[in-house]
């Protein structure tokens, strides 16, 4: 697929924010910093908002191409958290505080971040359901059981975010993928006489 003007200005968004974090820059500023000018950005993105939320979206689509080719892979479960928490966490230390700061503007409603909210988890729930389907969890609970570790990834990034504590976050999904493996390895009570 070819490449347009808009996805070059994208990417050097994306690296510009890797490398200085948002703060309070300005669009002329982050127009200035990636070569082009205020025009191109309003052009393409449509505010500052805007484009940040553009940002996310892409970083949030690179992470679920990765675990799609993870999961793509003849490996444990656990193999393939692993390594997708080792992805995710190392691109967090770059991506992670715009990432929850623009998810706190989907929360308050903002416009430039309303498609976040469907955005930032659906479109995660179904590979990780399929996965944990595919590893012998009950079709039945697994959907739940996706948000669940959803959530406790993006929880635990958030906490190493606020400490500097990413050890304790890496100890902590550790945690999290042995309890999660041991419930997929344990079979599912089929009840019988000895069952209450």
């Amino acid at each position: 697929m070819a490449t347009t003007g808009r996805d070059r200005l994208l990417r050097a968004a994306i690296e510009h924010f890797a490398r200085s974090g948002i703060g309070d820059q300005s669009l002329r500023a982050v127009a200035a910093a990636i070569g082009t000018s205020h025009r191109m950005l309003i052009y393409h993105f449509g505010s500052r908002e805007g484009l940040l939320a553009e940002v996310v979206g892409a970083v949030e689509a690179e992470q679920r191409n990765i675990l799609a080719a993870l999961m793509s892979q003849n490996a444990e479960p656990s193999d393939w958290i692993r390594q997708f928490w080792s992805e995710v966490s190392h691109a967090a230390r770059s991506y992670g505080p715009f990432f929850f700061e623009l998810s706190a503007h989907a929360m308050q409603g903002r416009d430039h971040a309303a498609g976040l909210r469907t955005s930032l988890v659906e479109p995660w729930l179904e590979p990780i359901t399929a996965m944990l389907v595919r590893a012998g969890c009950d079709p039945a609970l697994a959907q739940a059981r996706a948000r669940l570790g959803l959530g406790t990834t993006r929880g635990l990034l958030h906490d190493a975010l606020v400490t500097g504590d990413f050890e304790g976050a890496d100890a902590a999904m550790e945690l999290f993928i042995d309890l999660t493996v041991a419930d997929l390895a344990t079979p599912e009570p089929t009840g019988g006489p000895d069952h209450a």
